[in-house]
């Protein structure tokens, strides 16, 4: 009749309608059961349950049938993760037709999913969130890749092991993918601070208390997760801050793709993948990888000042570089290096469209009598480490990418600054530069966030305060000398007008 049959139910018990109805729950209870249906527990959550959930659980087969030829999903899940087909009787028609159906949507489902893969790549989805770090999406990409298409060990889970600076983009990885893979579903991705778990009791919280200890109904965090999504990306950060005992039950987990809970229930969970950070050997990897930048640059330097006289000859005007050496010396001639330059008018970032960045790759001597030994001397143990398909590392940003960075930090605060205050921010592109140079390299893209909000937010800020600046007026950021300044244009002026917080 026109109903959209994938609707999904948000009754999630009595206490919890109740709460949001402002009633009492046994009035929830009888509106519940008088409304909906006396033959089924009124106290249970049912939080999520499309039409086709209750078809399957009422064993409906007519039902089932309309709903499906409506267009109803029988891959769609309840909040526990459930598909219909879980709650079916077996044997019934009821659920050999929502198999039936099931399966023909799995497959065009995949077919899709192999033709989205094919026109964007999951290379090419990373690098929009994630900047610079392109041996690292590459490294994940190939093992993902690998697994989806089938050429990966059906009977062992995916297992990375992030490792770099913090700040450095390993978590929003984690999560770039499993938005990728499961197309924003927030039950995909679970998150597991590993320095919740340095005690060795706590790995009761991880996989639920044993039988006649307090909270042995509750489950643990990961195999409720796993329960409800299998498949799921999993990220347990800071892994080299938990309990030694916590690693034995990941390394049942990372093994065989199963895990048994405190109620003994065996979960399933060969399709997920498995990301832990770390912050071991950060500073090794940093400082390497600030050599790596080095002899890049160096590289790249070289052959700027090759390109020019080859060009020169080519062009049949021998003798010019001989010529502009009576003038610059040993100095590189004004032409030989193309520099990027932004005005207030051009916020779209650092051109990056030629001469692309070199990728930096970390040598198999560094990472085996370097990193190695400081990870087998912390975790202890070969075959944790063996359970790893890809030890990933994150290096420290180079000069471009920085700048990119700050680029985007700037325009997030200038959305900011537009929704909240109705101001206006714009820069000069010698802001970046500026900015940039507030990098550590044992914070990472954190801070730059710091700079901004220290250098740039803090006069913001100020100026308001003090009635130098107004809803509807514009802000432009310039650079002298290393340091940033403020310059207001009012909402009928023409024109910026540098400001002194300092007068003010």
């Amino acid at each position: 009749m026109g109903a959209r049959p994938d609707l999904q139910e948000r009754y999630s018990g009595a206490a919890m309608a109740a709460a949001a109805a402002g009633m009492h729950p046994l009035e929830v209870l009888q509106r519940r059961e008088d409304e909906f249906c006396s033959t089924m527990n009124a106290r249970a959550s049912f939080l999520g349950w499309t039409a086709l959930h209750y078809a399957a659980l009422a064993d409906s087969s007519g039902a089932a049938r309309e709903l499906l030829e409506a267009g109803a999903d029988p891959t769609a899940r309840d909040h526990a993760g459930r598909r219909a087909l879980h709650y079916a009787r077996d044997p019934s028609p009821t659920r050999d037709l929502i198999l039936t159906h099931t399966r023909t949507w799995e497959e065009a489902a995949a077919a899709a999913a192999a033709e989205e893969r094919r026109r964007f790549p999951l290379e090419q989805r990373l690098k929009q969130f994630i900047v610079g770090q392109q041996a690292a999406i590459e490294t994940v990409a190939a093992a993902v890749r690998r697994k989806e298409n089938g050429w990966a060990d059906d009977e062992h889970p995916l297992v990375f092991l992030f490792l770099g600076s913090s700040g450095i983009g390993k978590t929003e990885l984690a999560k770039q993918l499993a938005r990728y893979m499961h197309r924003d579903d927030p039950a995909a991705f679970i998150r597991l601070d590993m320095s919740e778990y340095q005690e060795k009791h706590e790995v009761a919280k991880l996989i639920g208390a044993p039988p006649g200890y307090v909270g042995h109904e509750e489950g643990g965090q990961l195999t409720r997760a796993l329960a409800r999504r299998s498949d799921a990306v999993v990220l347990f950060d800071e892994v080299d801050k938990a309990h030694p005992d916590v690693l034995t039950v990941l390394l049942q987990l990372f093994d065989e793709g199963r895990l048994t809970d405190g109620k003994g229930k065996l979960i399933e969970c060969k399709n997920a993948i498995f990301v832990m950070t770390s912050n071991l050997a950060a500073d090794e990897i940093a400082q390497y990888g600030l050599q790596l930048r080095r002899e890049a640059e160096a590289r790249a330097a070289q052959r700027v000042r090759v390109t020019p006289a080859i060009s020169v000859e080519q062009r049949g005007v021998p003798g010019l570089m001989d010529i502009l050496s009576l003038f610059y010396g040993d100095k590189e001639p004004w032409f030989s290096l193309s520099v990027g330059s932004h005005d207030a008018n051009d916020q779209d970032g650092p051109d990056e469209s030629n001469d692309p960045e070199e990728s930096l790759e970390v040598s198999r001597n560094f990472k085996d009598s370097v990193v190695r030994p400081i990870l087998k001397r912390h975790f202890g143990r070969d075959e944790f480490l063996g359970r790893i398909n890809e030890i990933v590392y994150f290096l420290p940003f180079s000069r471009q990418e920085l700048l990119t960075l700050v680029n985007m930090e700037l325009k997030l605060w200038a959305e900011k600054a537009s929704a909240r205050h109705a101001v206006e921010l714009r820069w000069e592109g010698g802001v970046l530069g500026a900015l940039a140079d507030g990098y550590d390299v044992h914070y990472g893209a954190r801070s730059i966030k710091h700079e901004v909000e220290r250098r740039v937010v803090n006069q913001i800020a100020l100026a308001a305060e003090r009635g130098a600046l107004a809803r509807g007026c514009g802000v432009l950021l310039t650079e002298r000398a290393g340091r940033v300044a403020l310059a207001v244009r009012r909402p009928h002026d023409a024109d910026y007008t540098p400001i002194d917080l300092a007068a003010l």
